[in-house]
């Protein structure tokens, strides 16, 4: 877990793209970007799935198992644990770790926080090496009151979590607040374009900032103004495009 947890502490926050499949986290990490995440969105939306809804286990376990040999850093979006069982979620973490992975992000979903306690102890005992990023839901599905946000973030950290995620926060105000209770353990923010810029949340103590399924959404949104770019009579801005022998060296 060092080089992973390492990350946290650097002079810069850790810029975590979230990968969907086995080609896009190589790519990215043939971009330079030594760690990836994935994004439960994109894995399950690739695979005909709903998402958040414990739908993706195996899934999960599959590009796991490609990406664990891989020459990067890999933190895996597990939603809940996909199951509420404790024991459950901390085998299922086990499993995630001897595949090769180095964190886990786990959401509470606005569940009760006591029961997420029990997954991220459990998760600890049971893959004590794997980096435990403590997701909380209350700005993301929630109304983000602070009281609850910090009343959660700080019973993960006192659970054992390693960091805290907090989708959807954006004020400054109250992201500095809560790095500065949560002392040193690492806060991630997700990415926002109407929220602190990357240097901005630097300045706040923001450690890692995740950009969750955008890269995904960015990639579907970019296909279909291929397609229609070509059916229009127009062309295609080769720049960007990675080549066919690129993209094939991947999977050797």
């Amino acid at each position: 877990m060092t080089a992973f947890a390492d990350l946290h502490h650097a002079d810069q926050p850790l810029l975590l793209p979230n990968a969907w499949d086995h080609a896009s986290a190589l790519l990215l990490t043939a971009h330079g970007f030594r760690a990836v995440g994935t994004t439960s969105l994109g894995v399950a939306a690739a695979a005909g799935l709903p998402d958040g809804a414990a739908a993706t286990r195996a899934e999960t376990l599959h590009l796991t198992r490609a990406l664990g040999p891989a020459p990067l850093l890999l933190s895996v979006d597990a939603e809940g644990g996909f199951s509420d069982d404790p024991e459950e979620v901390a085998e299922f973490a086990r499993e995630l770790y001897a595949l090769g992975a180095a964190g886990i992000n786990l959401e509470d979903g606005l569940g009760p926080a006591d029961r997420h306690t029990a997954k991220i102890a459990a998760v600890r005992a049971a893959a004590p090496g794997l980096f435990v990023n403590a997701r909380t839901d209350t700005h993301w599905l929630g109304d983000g009151d602070p009281e609850d946000t910090l009343a959660r973030a700080q019973a993960y950290r006192d659970a054992g979590a390693h960091g805290v995620f907090v989708p959807g926060l954006t004020d400054p105000r109250e992201i500095a607040g809560l790095v500065r209770a949560l002392d040193d353990v690492p806060l991630n923010i997700l990415h926002s374009p109407a929220g602190p810029s990357v240097a901005h949340l630097a300045d706040l103590g923001v450690r890692r900032v995740s950009l969750g399924s955008l890269l995904y959404r960015r990639a579907l949104g970019a296909a279909v103004e291929a397609a229609a770019a070509i059916r229009s009579g127009g062309t295609v801005p080769e720049g960007t495009t990675p080549s066919y022998e690129e993209i094939r060296r991947l999977s050797r």
